[in-house]
């Protein structure tokens, strides 16, 4: 079986930003470089040693925490003396500045160098064979947009299930929980303000992950037993404003019908009343992304796993698409390969 993620090299990304730096500006741009976290823990800890208020860092998208990561963020009133920052496995690079901030969805896609290992020479032999050929994947979301329990955290702000939102995010132990089980010492059962201490592009993304989670069950069951032409197709991601009307696809109607029954919601269910940042959206999403340029730079054994190969593939994806979920669909080509 197939390995990536073994170590942090193995797994190497890089933004492609559609945002130009202008020269003058309050937002001071850099290229945030991280190893072993994900991007809101690395402002977070910026944000700790330099003493700015995490509200006035942007970014475009986070990336993964077990991997070797290049983004570009903003910081407001920044300057090029916080390339000085030390931080380990931290660094800032300083590209100029611009009048506007790097905000979520400010990127073309992202560009991944990832040695795969455990391999074996017939398994290297099949990687080849597809390299530079077109591939069409499922566009699920993959694993770390959920984490260990985000979208079930996300279930229970949506079911204004404030006390079991906290309590989830109580199962992991840091300071940001640390933070939190102090607070509710001195402020018991205020479990609303208790998730305000959480950054709220965290929260954000707890919302999101479960709307995530269910456009996963969606396309799983919609391609489940079937074929499907490889169209362009959109796939909704349910949120306040989704209506199955907007759906012409009767299959696909009745599969998203099913799966907001069995989690007893609604899509008003995503205005949060009680936390009007967090109230969402629903909106559609293509069923399949392509892999653009893989290529093969690098082929050897494997010095981790013994008496296996090694292969380092290079390719490009658009923005959210997970190269998790592109290298299982791959794999699962190769074993169909003769």
């Amino acid at each position: 079986m197939y390995k990536i993620k073994q170590i942090p090299e193995d797994f190497l990304v890089k933004e492609i930003s559609n945002k130009k730096s202008e020269g003058n500006g309050q937002y001071s741009r850099y290229i945030l470089k991280k190893t072993s976290y994900t991007t809101v823990d690395a402002l977070t800890a910026i944000s700790k040693r330099l003493d700015i208020p995490l509200k006035n860092m942007g970014f475009a998208g986070n990336k993964d925490k077990n991997a070797v990561t290049e983004q570009l963020i903003s910081i407001f009133r920044g300057s090029k003396n916080l390339e000085n920052i030390k931080l380990m496995d931290i660094e800032l690079k300083y590209i100029g500045n611009s009048k506007e901030p790097v905000s979520l969805g400010d990127l073309k896609g992202n560009e991944f160098t990832i040695t795969i290992r455990n391999l074996g020479n017939e398994e290297i032999k099949k990687i080849k064979s597809i390299q530079n050929k077109k591939i069409k994947v499922p566009n699920l979301y993959g694993p770390q947009r959920f984490s260990k329990n985000n979208h079930l955290v996300g279930n229970a702000i949506i079911k204004k299930d404030f006390k079991k939102a906290i309590n989830l995010v109580l199962e992991n132990n840091g300071i940001l929980e640390n933070k939190i089980r102090q607070y509710l010492e001195k402020n018991k059962n205020n479990y609303i303000e208790a998730l305000r201490l959480i950054p709220f592009k965290t929260r954000k993304l707890f919302v999101h992950s479960y709307q995530s989670f269910l456009f996963n069950k969606i396309v799983n069951e919609y391609l489940k037993n079937k074929k499907i032409k490889l169209k362009h197709e959109e796939i909704p991601i349910i949120g306040f404003n989704f209506e199955l009307s907007s759906i012409k696809n009767t299959k696909l109607k009745n599969i998203a019908k099913k799966f907001i029954e069995e989690g007893k919601i609604t899509p008003r269910d995503f205005v949060i009343s009680q936390m009007p940042e967090l109230t969402s959206e629903g909106t559609f999403r293509d069923l399949f992304f392509e892999i653009n340029h893989m290529t093969i730079s690098e082929t050897g054994d494997d010095e981790i796993n013994s008496g296996k190969k090694k292969v380092k593939i290079n390719f490009t994806l658009p923005k959210s698409c997970y190269a998790t979920t592109a290298l299982e669909f791959v794999f699962c080509q190769v074993c169909r390969l003769s």
